[in-house]
């Protein structure tokens, strides 16, 4: 029997003040199973994304505990948890979050290198050869296309070898061809590397090629399995996924 990689237990999440405030889970609890791949499905503000941010520590909820590889995350200072994500959590947005000074190596790399790896250049290198980009080292952000940059991405989570991917909406920003690249690499990386994978997404397709559908509704889990992500478009206005 796998063991467990992800064991969150009656979380709650309150975010915002005064009027603003919103209750945004409620007493979810969600085990995930090493090596397993896991799609949060649900409309817009059902919750799903702050779940995701949750479980990857950079969220910290009111009540209720989340752990990760059997170890507490509530437990964790700041600069612990910081650590602690930075070695086991990869994280893929869906807006890139590259830095745009630093070239794609760079943003691979100086990651590494702040957590003490020596080999920081060498393994961003080969992260990047892994992901298509051999050739690309030396461009910025801005110099490189949507799929590039998510790629970049995708290097800079994978680059610790995590126990666990998270990604949100990762094919959100890409055309529909660009989106499907990205996808058979989080898929192959994921395989290679025996990884969790947790993602959020709308694409019914994407969801159905994880071992496991769940469906968030108003902050809570209302049903895992064969869930139908087709019937949950994305709202451009809503700011809570």
């Amino acid at each position: 029997m796998r063991r467990q990689v992800i064991e969150v237990e009656g979380v709650d999440l309150t975010l915002g003040e005064g009027a603003a405030r919103v209750h945004v889970l409620k007493t979810v609890s969600l085990s995930v199973a090493q090596g397993e791949t896991v799609a949060l499905l649900g409309p817009s503000g059902s919750g799903k994304s702050t779940l995701l941010m949750t479980l990857a520590g950079l969220e910290r909820p009111d009540a209720g505990s989340v752990r990760i590889d059997g170890r507490d995350l509530g437990a964790l200072s700041e600069d612990a948890l910081a650590r602690f994500r930075g070695e086991n959590i990869g994280i893929v947005f869906q807006s890139f979050q590259l830095i745009p000074t630093m070239t794609a190596l760079e943003n691979v790399a100086i990651p590494l290198e702040l957590a003490g790896k020596s080999d920081a250049f060498a393994r961003a290198e080969a992260e990047l050869a892994a992901v298509g980009l051999a050739e690309r080292l030396a461009h910025y952000p801005a110099q490189l296309s949507g799929g590039e940059q998510q790629r970049v991405a995708l290097a800079r989570a994978l680059a610790p070898d995590p126990l666990i991917l998270a990604a949100d909406e990762p094919t959100g920003n890409l055309d529909s061809e660009t989106g499907a690249a990205v996808i058979e690499l989080i898929f192959a990386q994921q395989r290679r590397r025996g990884a969790t994978l947790v993602l959020v997404t709308h694409d019914a397709a994407l969801a159905a090629r994880c071992s496991r559908r769940v469906l968030l509704r108003s902050g809570r889990i209302e049903a895992e399995g064969a869930v139908q992500p087709y019937l949950f478009r994305k709202d451009k206005k809503s700011t809570n996924k």
